[in-house]
């Protein structure tokens, strides 16, 4: 059980990026749900203990380069979401009736991607307002589930990555039902009445997989032909400011002039005409309040020699223990026009949770302000358009862009800072959360970092455009503008959460009904 329950977990993790083995989640999947109808309460427990650690530590393996005990810790929460969902997942205590058919329950397979979506739910809520990070849905960004998240978003798409697993694990047991007929095991009932009931059965889990096949095949169709965000009403040049720099070093290690200045730099690389131009989050760091400063003149004036909408990521100290992350917006007139406040936070990056108990137990100089955070939807009204905003981690939260959509937002934009990240694993999670977002709100997508990636998504989930990590460099692309709704963005998470409530009381049930012997 254990090894198995692990390596489930693995598999899963190997969709991820940067793996990104979209498939591989499928076999994850179908190797637990195969095993967990099969095990005591108990065992089903620990099952999502391991299956969450391998999951979970290879995904946020990057935590540790911040703080392995803090890695070590937040892989046992993540993890122990699963334990309470595998808990949930009835057991297939089928018996032997007379004439010694075995009579399966079936209340696990509606039951098992019921509380796999659950449990991503409750990942993306708690604690701390929630951490996606890692997730069943990023693994399916390079997949065919992605025109699901049309319908039904990241939860809709994390649901059918499990029934796939179900459909996987039925066929496993149609071909168990058939080997051990073949063989004419004990308790299969030797001979051809024995074999006649066993092929039975290996039918029966034939049109189970067939059923589930026919549910993901159907969900995967409607997104297809769902609406995608409607007609463009506007077409708008872009310029995505990448000023390039070393990678892997935290705030508190690097001159914020240096990368200032960086970005004016390769800003004088864009060719005008433009509509927009896109600048990374907190490239702008000042002591106070950016109204009023020479920062802010000197940005205008760009601003204004380029002709175009400018937005930038400010940080300003509140004082001498907090701060604000903001997208701040100038006219092509070189006037501020308006901002964004981030509202999620990363937590022990950008704010630590219970500071005042925490700075007796650790060192807690690597975050040694909080940052204020924002209210409402991200929505900038500029020249360019009104542009939904989600500042760096909040591109991992659908509820952020799906608030911006319906405040009135045409055009997805997100600037982000990965400096932090040595690796590519961070970057290439937030590329397929890129992609989800823009197919979930029928959106084209723009997102600029100082050392990449730097992308262009279209709403159907294709990067026609990302930066190499690390170099200066600049993006331009066109790109449209679009208000129309897509399903999930008019209907938002309840609906599958709904669903998911309902496939596990049938799967309740279905796992608790009596069966009766024939005769």
């Amino acid at each position: 059980m254990a090894v198995p329950s692990l390596l489930s977990g693995l598999l899963v993790a190997a969709s991820v990026p940067p793996w990104g083995q979209w498939w591989a989640a499928f076999l994850g999947l179908g190797l637990l749900a195969w095993l967990l109808p099969r095990l005591r309460a108990r065992g089903r427990l620990l099952a999502g203990l391991l299956f969450g650690i391998g999951l979970f530590g290879p995904t946020l393996e990057w935590v540790t380069s911040f703080n392995a005990a803090g890695y070590g810790a937040l892989v046992l929460v993540e993890s122990g979401f699963y334990v309470l969902a595998f808990g949930l997942v009835p057991r297939d205590r089928g018996r032997e009736p007379q004439g010694g058919r075995r009579v399966p329950r079936w209340g696990w397979a509606p039951a098992f991607p019921a509380v796999v979506t659950l449990a991503q739910e409750a990942r993306s809520v708690w604690p701390f307002g929630g951490f996606p990070m890692g997730g069943i849905a990023l693994g399916q960004a390079g997949g065919p589930l992605l025109a699901a998240a049309r319908v039904g978003g990241p939860l809709l798409v994390t649901g059918l990555a499990a029934m796939g697993g179900v459909g996987l694990a039925e066929l496993g047991r149609a071909g168990e039902a058939w080997w051990r007929a073949r063989q004419g095991a004990p308790g299969s009932g030797r001979g051809a009445a024995g074999g006649g009931r066993r092929r039975g059965m290996g039918a029966g889990h034939l049109l189970s997989a067939g059923l589930a096949a026919a549910i993901v095949a159907g969900a995967v169709a409607g997104g297809t032909v769902a609406p995608d965000g409607g007609p463009p009403v506007g077409r708008l040049r872009v310029g995505l400011v990448q000023g390039g720099g070393p990678r892997g070093l935290r705030a508190i290690d690097v001159n914020p002039a240096i990368i200032y200045h960086a970005q004016l730099a390769a800003t004088h690389r864009l060719h005008p005409p433009l509509g927009l131009v896109l600048w990374p989050e907190d490239v702008i760091s000042l002591p106070g309040p950016i109204l009023g400063s020479p920062t802010a003149r000197q940005v205008g004036d760009l601003a204004r020699s380029l002709h175009a909408t400018l937005v930038a990521g400010v940080t300003e100290l509140v004082g001498a223990t907090r701060f604000t992350n903001k997208a701040v917006a100038w006219n092509p007139r070189g006037r501020i026009i308006g901002w964004y406040e981030k509202v999620h936070r990363v937590p022990f990056g950008e704010y630590v949770p219970f500071r005042s108990v925490l700075k007796h137990i650790v060192n807690l100089s690597d975050v040694p302000r909080d940052a204020i955070p924002g209210h409402g939807p991200g929505l900038l009204r500029t020249p360019a358009g009104p542009l939904g905003v989600m500042i760096s981690y909040e591109v991992f939260f659908a509820s952020r862009a799906r608030a911006a959509v319906l405040a009135g937002g045409q055009l997805l934009v997100v600037p982000t800072n990965t400096s932090s990240y040595a690796s590519d694993l961070v970057p290439k999670e937030e590329v397929a959360a890129d992609k989800l977002r823009a197919v979930e709100e029928g959106r084209e997508l723009v997102q600029a970092s100082p050392v990449g990636y730097s992308t262009v998504v279209t709403r159907h989930g294709a990067v026609v455009r990302r930066s190499r990590l690390g170099p200066r460099q600049v993006i331009e692309a066109e790109v449209t503008r679009r208000r129309g709704l897509t399903l999930y963005a008019r209907g938002g998470d309840l609906p599958e959460l709904a669903l998911a409530g309902a496939l596990l009381i049938v799967g309740w049930v279905l796992g608790g009904r009596r069966e009766r012997a024939p005769g």
